[in-house]
């Protein structure tokens, strides 16, 4: 059934047809194509940014130099791009709200499933990085509830954007959730990891022929 209910002839492609599947990506291009190729161009100038603050700050005498630079560059290259993405407008002018809990992921789900997986990926994915970065930027944000109630903050404030600039998009409560979900689930990627990093420091080190432990430091 297309989309409309009524019945679609499977039937071959003229040549100078186009599938269906190559015009959305074809749509998707032209919408978001600009976005990726700036993040792509920023990448450069992130990796300059980030040794130029690991320098400064050794030379200042600030403890874990690198991996608070790293951070702070990396949540910001993490979200931006997505947060462009979000409040690209839409083709036609509008706006529309959904308050019933996981009505439109549903939805999503029980569509096509390569629009599910792109859907639901990017949602999980747009704030992700401050998930993951926050924690070693500022301690205090290293809880996993308080990562989710700080995507949560972060998602409502970008659904009342796309709602006041009417930018042909649906703000909605299943988008808050995965938002908030996705910065949860880069804090707890990023605790596994330091927690590895933990427990092979801890880890008795074998003995050289002079005495001395082997190993040391995050490499281990």
């Amino acid at each position: 059934q297309g989309t409309t209910g009524q019945h679609v002839r499977n039937e071959p492609l003229a040549p100078w047809q186009v599938p269906a599947s190559v015009d959305r990506v074809a749509e998707t291009w032209r919408t978001w194509g600009g976005v990726v190729l700036a993040a792509l161009a920023a990448l450069p100038v992130a990796v300059l940014v980030t040794l130029a603050l690991a320098t400064t700050r050794r030379r200042a005498g600030v403890p874990h130099a690198w991996a608070r630079s790293a951070a702070e560059v990396g949540l910001v290259v993490g979200t931006l791009p997505w947060i462009w993405m979000i409040l690209t407008p839409g083709p036609v002018a509008g706006r529309a709200v959904n308050l019933v809990p996981l009505r439109d992921l549903a939805n999503q789900l029980g569509g096509d499933p390569g629009t599910a997986f792109a859907q639901v990926g990017g949602n999980l994915l747009v704030f992700a990085a401050i998930g993951a970065c926050a924690p070693i930027r500022w301690p205090a944000l290293a809880s996993l509830p308080r990562l989710f109630v700080l995507g949560a903050a972060g998602s409502v404030l970008v659904e009342i954007a796309q709602y006041a600039f009417a930018l042909g998009r649906v703000s909605s409560v299943d988008d808050v959730l995965l938002n908030a979900l996705g910065a949860t689930l880069g804090g707890l990627a990023t605790r596994l990891r330091v927690s590895a990093r933990s427990e092979r420091q801890r880890a008795p080190q074998p003995r050289t022929k002079d005495g001395h432990s082997g190993g040391g430091g995050y490499l281990g």
